[in-house]
Parts: structure tokens; C-alpha cells; sequence
């Protein structure tokens, strides 16, 4: 399945109203039509750096603007497993959970690979980002070291892991204990998730705020992917860039998440998403 032309998010022509609208907003914006929240992102931690040759780290580029935008809005691909294509595994007992890497309830399978932490910080676009979104809620989910997504991809359609809903805490955060995902065909290495009002809301698979993508930095790839299991997607990589991805390029800046560690000790991604 890892080698398919997978449709995971169904391609440019599916995805083009949504990269035309937000080509829209950033071009207004650029001639003062569309007001935008001011943000400041002087926090220390979004300049990611390390002296240690055994550690990889990058993070996103600072624009250098105090400006705040709201995340860009993606598709979820096919494979949701929220209700919207086939199976809801929101309104599953043991969605909401910290680690994900192995599956719940009847399914017994656990994925396999480099340990990731994902850190996302909801803010409120409003308040100029300076304000958590507490007891707000993140379903989070993305595919496995093969580059197949449990629940619909064949050989783990039984399987649920790598998928999970947190509610976020005071500093409007969650954190899920994962697995590195593959670089599959046609897209580059990414996790998907939806932002809901409350932990109800994402548990009922209603009123979505937001639904987005967080995309991984090429140094970190390249070094996961020289580890074993990992062989398809040092292949893939070869044929992608942020550039020339059909989510990442119309601009990533804020998608591209911070990522600290190493394939010893395990990676952190870090991302503030504000709604």
C-alpha cells in the first residue's frame, strides 16, 4: 500500500478551491484589504538549535512580521475517520488518549518506528494569538512507518492507532506520544488534525473549527528515514519538496513544525495553531 499513488488527499483538483481562497486572503493582505491579527513569535523555543552532531533540529523560518494569521485550512484526506468518509472512530471508547501508537478497544496492533512527541499550542487569531484556547480539543492522526492509515488501508482496516483526541489544558496544549510517519507517493511526510470547540464537540464529530496539516522539516526526514523500515520513503523523498507539494506549496510558514532530537532518543515536534 505504501507504494500505491495513494489519495489520501485526492490531489491538486481537489484541493484547488482551498489553495485558491487562501492565495486570495494572502494577496489582499498584501494591499491592505484583509486586516490582520497582530502576533508575536519572539517565543525562544520556535529557533530550534544544537551543538550536538548526534541531534537533528529545524524549525520554521521566522518571517520577521509580528502579523498572526489563522492556520491554513487543508482537506483531511480521504482517510478522516471522522464520520465525513465512511468510519467515525471519534465516537469510539479510548479515542481520547495521549499515546497513540497503538491501537484500542478490540484492535491489539501497535506501529512501529522512531518515537515522535507532536506539542500543538491552540491559540486564539482573535486576541492576537496571545490567548490559549483551554478546553478546546485536537483529533490528530496520520499514517504509519509503511505509509498506510489504519482503518481503511489494506492489512490494517482493523487497526486504529496513530489516531487521538486530547482536550487542550491552561496553555492551550495537547501532547501525543507517536511514531515518525513515512514519506509516502505523491506527498510529502505530514500529520493531519481538527481543532473542535470541546472535547463534546470533537467526541460527537461536530462543529469543526479548524482542520489543517503540519509538515516536517527535509534535515529531520533525510535522518529518520536513513533508519531501518523506513526504506520506501527515502525513494519518495527524492521526488518532493515543500515546493512542489500539492498542500505545502502555496506557503508553509505556518505549518512547518519545530523539530528537535534525535533517532536515539526520539524526536519532539512543536506547532502553534491558531484558530
Amino acid at each position: 500500500m505504501g507504494e500505491e499513488l495513494h489519495d489520501h488527499d485526492r490531489g491538486l483538483s481537489f484541493d484547488l478551491p482551498t489553495l485558491q481562497r487562501r492565495k486570495m486572503i494572502r494577496l489582499l493582505a498584501g494591499v491592505g484589504l484583509v486586516p490582520l491579527v497582530g502576533c508575536s513569535s519572539d517565543d525562544s523555543d520556535n529557533s530550534a538549535s544544537s551543538s550536538d552532531p548526534s541531534t537533528s533540529s529545524s524549525s520554521a523560518a521566522s518571517s520577521g512580521s509580528a502579523e498572526c494569521e489563522t492556520i491554513p485550512g487543508e482537506t483531511a484526506g480521504p482517510y478522516p475517520g471522522d464520520g465525513s468518509n465512511g468510519v467515525n472512530v471519534l465516537k469510539e471508547s479510548g479515542v481520547v488518549r495521549k499515546d497513540i501508537t497503538s491501537s484500542f478497544g478490540s484492535a491489539s496492533g501497535k506501529a512501529e518506528g522512531v518515537p515522535l512527541t507532536v506539542t500543538l499550542t491552540v491559540v486564539d487569531a482573535a486576541s492576537g494569538c496571545g490567548t490559549p484556547k483551554e478546553g478546546a480539543a485536537v483529533y490528530l492522526w496520520h499514517c504509519d512507518r509503511d505509509g498506510n492509515y489504519s482503518l481503511y488501508s489494506e492489512g490494517v482496516t482493523e487497526e486504529n492507532y496513530l489516531r487521538g483526541v486530547q482536550e487542550t489544558d491552561a496553555k492551550g496544549q495537547v501532547t501525543f506520544t507517536s511514531i515518525f510517519p513515512a514519506c509516502y507517493t505523491g506527498r510529502w511526510p505530514h500529520i493531519h488534525f481538527e481543532v473542535y470547540g470541546s472535547l463534546e464537540d470533537a467526541t460527537n464529530a461536530t462543529s469543526i473549527t479548524a482542520t489543517s496539516q503540519l509538515a516536517f522539516a527535509k534535515d529531520v526526514c533525510d535522518t529518520v528515514y536513513a533508519t531501518d523500515g523506513y526504506d520506501r520513503s527515502v525513494q519518495n523523498m527524492s521526488q518532493l519538496s515543500l515546493e512542489t507539494d500539492n498542500i505545502f506549496s502555496d506557503g508553509y510558514d505556518q505549518q512547518l513544525a519545530t523539530t528537535k532530537g534525535s533517532v536515539e532518543k526520539g524526536y519532539t515536534a512543536t506547532l502553534t495553531v491558531p484558530v
